[in-house]
C-alpha cells in the first residue's frame, strides 16, 4: 500500500484519493465520562485485550487486540457494554491531495477570489495566534516559513520531530500562513500568524483517528487557536469528542471534506468545519465530496510552499481547508476575544452563497471570503435562537430518526448467517444502526443500507424478538417495531 502513496506526476490533475483501511488488531474504545480508569481497564481486560494508552483529556482507550481475536466480535462486545459510548477501528488516512503538473495553475488565484487583499488592509494575521497544522510534518527550513514556525510535536513518534516527512504538510502550512511581503514565493491567507506544525503521520503520509485525536488535544493545551486537519475525519467519534475539547479551549477546527467526487451520507460533527473545494469560477470541482458533512467551501488549487524550500501547486481539499484556516486565523487576530462559535458564525454568515440558496451539499453555507469575515470580526452575529441577527447556522436538531426492520419478516424460520435488513430515515442524516435481540444490543452498522448480520448457528432454538434502534448525529434515537422469528 505504501508504494501506492508515491507522488504522482503526470500532464494532467492526479488525486490521490486512496480508501481508508483500518489499523490492525487495534479499536478505539470510548467510555461513558463518569466511567473510572480501572473500571475501563477492568472491562478492556476481560474482552481479552489491552489499553496500549489513553488519549490525554479523553475517556478514549486505544485498545489492542491479541492476534488471533475477531476484531469485528470484539467490537460488537464493547458496544454491547452500558459503560461504552462508542467503539470504532482506529483508520490509516492518506492525506488528501490532488497536485497538477501544470503551468497554469502556477498563480495564487485563490487569494484575490476570497479578497485576501482587500481584508489585509485590516490584518495580515497576528503573532499571537497559532494555526496548528496537524499534518505530515512542516519544512522548519523553508524560507516562507521559517520565521512562523514555533516548536510543534510529533504524535505519531511521540517526540518534538515534527519535520515533514512527506511534503503534504508543507504545501498546507504554505497556504494556510507562509510568510508574505518578502519577496519570496507567495502569501499565504493569513501571513503574519504563527504556525504550530503536529506530525501526525508515518513516513508514507498516514495518519490515524488516534494520532489526530493526540494532535488536537496537545495542539489545544499548548494555545493553538485553529487546527487544520487535512484529512477526511468525519465519521470519528474519536476525532469529533478531541474537537470537542479543542473547542472548549477556545479552538477552532477545520478539515477538508475529501476528493471522492461522491455524495456523502456521513453526518457533519458540529465540532468541525468541514469544506469543499471551489475552482476559479466558483464551481465545484468534481473530485470534491458533497454531503450533508460539508459546511464551507474554498479554493482548492493553490500555489504554495514545498518541501526543500521550493514551490508548486497543489489541487485537493487538503488546500480548500487551510484557506479557511487562514481566514479564520485573520479573524481571530483582529479579535482573539472571540468564541469559537461566534468566529464559526462569522464566516458562514460572510460565505458568498453559492449553488442552492442557503447551507447545501456542495457548497455548505458557501466560499468563504475573506474581506467579509475580518469586517464581522468586531460585529459577530448572534448566535443566539430566535434574533433576527442570527447566523445561518443549522437549527437544533430534536427530531428523532425513523427505523423499521425490512428483513426477516415475522414469525419466519431462521437459520445461518441471517442478514437483518433495516430501513432507517433522519431529517438530517442517520450516523447509526443497532440491532436488538432479545432487548440486548447485538451490533451495529454504521452506514447505508442498514445490513446487519446475525450467526444464528450457534443459537438455541427457540423464538427471538429482534428490534432496531437508530441514532442521529445530535443524539436522538428511535426504535422499531419489534418482529419475533423462530431459531
Amino acid at each position: 500500500m505504501k508504494s501506492l502513496l508515491r507522488p504522482l506526476f503526470a500532464l494532467s490533475l492526479t488525486t490521490l484519493g486512496f480508501a481508508q483501511t483500518a489499523v490492525p488488531g487495534r479499536l478505539l474504545v470510548g467510555f461513558r465520562s463518569d466511567v473510572l480508569t480501572s473500571q475501563a481497564q477492568s472491562i478492556i481486560n476481560g474482552m481479552g485485550a489491552r489499553s496500549s494508552r489513553q488519549l490525554p483529556g479523553l475517556t478514549i482507550h486505544v485498545v489492542e487486540l491479541p492476534s488471533t481475536a475477531n476484531s469485528n466480535a470484539v467490537a460488537n462486545a464493547f458496544r454491547g457494554r452500558p459503560e461504552v459510548q462508542f467503539t470504532e477501528p482506529d483508520m490509516y488516512l492518506p492525506p488528501v491531495q490532488i497536485t497538477p503538473n501544470d503551468p497554469s495553475y502556477s498563480s495564487q488565484w485563490h487569494l484575490p477570489k476570497i479578497q485576501a487583499s482587500t481584508a489585509w488592509l485590516t490584518t495580515k494575521g497576528s503573532a499571537i495566534i497559532k494555526i496548528a497544522i496537524l499534518d505530515t510534518g512542516v519544512d522548519p527550513t523553508h524560507g516562507d516559513l521559517y520565521s512562523r514556525l514555533v516548536p510543534g510535536w510529533n504524535t505519531y513518534d511521540n517526540n518534538s520531530d515534527s519535520r515533514d516527512v512527506y511534503g503534504h504538510g508543507t504545501k498546507v502550512a504554505g497556504t494556510a500562513s507562509a510568510s508574505g511581503n518578502n519577496s519570496l514565493g507567495g502569501a499565504g491567507v493569513s501571513w503574519e500568524t504563527l504556525i504550530l506544525p503536529v506530525r501526525v503521520t508515518d513516513t508514507a503520509g498516514y495518519a490515524t483517528y488516534s494520532t489526530i485525536a493526540t494532535a488536537l488535544n496537545w495542539a489545544a493545551n499548548n494555545g493553538a487557536r485553529v487546527a487544520n486537519i487535512s484529512f477526511d475525519i468525519i465519521g470519528s467519534s474519536t476525532v469529533s469528542s478531541a474537537a470537542q475539547y479543542f473547542q472548549s479551549k477556545g479552538g477552532v477546527v477545520i478539515s477538508s471534506a475529501g476528493n471522492s467526487g461522491a455524495l456523502s451520507t456521513l453526518a457533519p460533527s458540529p465540532y468541525i468545519t468541514t469544506v469543499s473545494a471551489t475552482d476559479p469560477n466558483d464551481a465545484l470541482y468534481s473530485w470534491s465530496t458533497t454531503g450533508n458533512r460539508v459546511t464551507l467551501s474554498a479554493p482548492g488549487c493553490v500555489f504554495t510552499t514545498f518541501n526543500g524550500n521550493t514551490y508548486g501547486s497543489a489541487c485537493g481539499t487538503s488546500f480548500s481547508s487551510p484557506v479557511v484556516a487562514g481566514v479564520a486565523a485573520l479573524v481571530l487576530s483582529l479579535n482573539p476575544n472571540l468564541s469559537p462559535t461566534q468566529v464559526t458564525a462569522i464566516l458562514q454568515s460572510s460565505a458568498d452563497d453559492l449553488g442552492a440558496v442557503g447551507l447545501d451539499p456542495e457548497f455548505g453555507y458557501g466560499r468563504v471570503n475573506a474581506a467579509k469575515a475580518v469586517g464581522m470580526a468586531f460585529n459577530p452575529p448572534s448566535t443566539s435562537s430566535g434574533s433576527g441577527s442570527a447566523p445561518p447556522t443549522a437549527p437544533a436538531d430534536t427530531q428523532a430518526p425513523s427505523i423499521r426492520i425490512l428483513s426477516p419478516t415475522a414469525a419466519t424460520f431462521v437459520s445461518g448467517n441471517v442478514s437483518v435488513s433495516f430501513s432507517a430515515t433522519d431529517n438530517v442524516a442517520v450516523t447509526r444502526v443497532e440491532l436488538l435481540i432479545n432487548g440486548a444490543v447485538a451490533s451495529a452498522s454504521f452506514s447505508a443500507p442498514f445490513t446487519i448480520k446475525w450467526n444464528t448457528v450457534k443459537v438455541s432454538r427457540g423464538t427471538y424478538v429482534l428490534q432496531g434502534r437508530a441514532y442521529d448525529a445530535k443524539g436522538n434515537s428511535a426504535l422499531s417495531s419489534t418482529v419475533s422469528v423462530y431459531r
